[in-house]
């Protein structure tokens, strides 16, 4: 017996351990994403910001690489925003998403492939391909600009059927307020109340056998009278 209340005895000790371990490094690994997504954004903020600072401030190429880096990276992320945000209340959206999942393959491509050509010497080159690196920005920021609009507008229609809808209830309801001419029931407390409506059954004559009155299950059964 001692030696089985030992073997519990260990067997519960390594489950909490176990738990303990597993609980720990779940925390953990929480406390690092957390992190990641610190650095993520810090990371991003500084680039836009520099990308801003050279589509200002500079001309010509490095110039035309930076707005269109710019263009492609507020539109995309626009986008997303209002498709996750949106599809919270309308899952009509996920199918929506799916393609901007898509869409933003093709936008992180090109988005890379801007960022390294800022770093290219040759300019002469880079300015050679600028008109299809506009029209590539061009296509996916249209697109992308599509979807958040289309998702825009049907939120707003949404919105708008269901104030109207409302407005017509609460105008229904107003004008129930405002009926002056019939009072509340409790005006006339005093009054005799109004016998409930009949279904003018002839009564039957007086040799005729009366038909029994039907009883239903929801009818509570009749108590025997007391015999003296």
């Amino acid at each position: 017996m001692e030696a089985a209340f030992i073997i519990v005895a260990l067997v519960l000790l390594f489950a909490f351990l176990g738990l303990g371990v597993y609980v720990t490094t779940k925390v953990v690994k929480a406390a690092a994403r957390g992190v990641d997504r610190t650095i993520t954004q810090a990371r991003r903020t500084v680039e836009d910001t520099t990308l801003k600072a050279r589509s200002f401030g500079q001309v010509g190429v490095p110039g035309a690489l930076a707005t269109l880096r710019l263009d492609l990276r507020n539109s995309m992320r626009a986008t997303q925003q209002a498709l996750y945000e949106g599809v919270q209340t309308d899952a009509s959206l996920k199918e929506s998403i799916g393609l901007f999942e898509r869409l933003s393959a093709h936008g992180h491509e090109l988005d890379g492939e801007l960022k390294r050509l800022e770093a290219e010497p040759d300019r002469q080159r880079i300015a050679a391909v600028l008109p299809d690196l506009r029209e590539r920005t061009a296509q996916i920021t249209q697109a992308s600009d599509s979807l958040r609009w289309a998702a825009r507008d049907r939120a707003r229609r949404f919105a708008e059927d269901d104030l109207t809808h409302l407005s017509a209830q609460i105008d229904v309801e107003s004008g129930a307020l405002r009926d002056w001419s019939s009072p509340p029931s409790d005006a006339f407390p005093h009054s005799t109340p109004t016998p409930p409506p009949t279904w003018n059954t002839p009564e039957p004559a007086a040799l005729t056998v009366p038909t029994p009155t039907p009883e239903y299950p929801w009818q509570k059964t009749r108590r025997p009278e007391a015999t003296t």
